[in-house]
């Protein structure tokens, strides 16, 4: 496989994301052992706890991910919120708005993590740019006395 480098050695105006396996795998290790977390201390009754900690774990990934791993890892906290956070705990269930609802909070809240970290590494990257000023020339001015 071809992987194209940069060659230059300057400091980038936009720090490179993360790829997307590595937060694919952060992203099962952390809501395997957030789930995990949240089971052992409060138990498995309250799944809108559990949705927020995940909510909150998928926008964090999002700060370092690229667009393309947000769907991965709303998926991946999904499966670990609906298998291990809700009772029966082990077993994959679909409960149609209820999941949906899950799906789209793990999924918005990935896309803004990443949404928000790009606005701001541009907006830092355009306020590291400089502009030169020129210095000023004479110029001929509009009468005929002016040279």
């Amino acid at each position: 496989m071809i992987q194209w480098v940069s060659l230059g050695t300057g400091p980038r105006p936009v720090p490179q994301p993360v790829s997307t396996p590595l937060v694919w795998a952060t992203a099962f290790a952390g809501a395997m052992a957030l789930v995990a977390v949240l089971n052992a201390l409060v138990g498995t009754d309250r799944p809108g706890l559990a949705l927020s900690a995940l909510s909150l774990l998928s926008a964090l990934l999002g700060v370092y991910a690229r667009f393309t791993a947000a769907p991965g890892t709303a998926a991946l906290c999904w499966l670990f919120l609906n298998g291990f956070a809700i009772p029966p705990a082990g077993v994959l269930t679909w409960t149609n708005p209820r999941d949906t609802f899950w799906l789209v909070c793990l999924l918005t809240a990935a896309l803004t993590g990443t949404t928000l970290a790009r606005l701001l590494q541009a907006r830092a990257a355009y306020r590291r740019l400089t502009t030169r000023v020129l210095p000023r020339t004479q110029e001929p001015g509009d009468w005929p006395g002016d040279v």
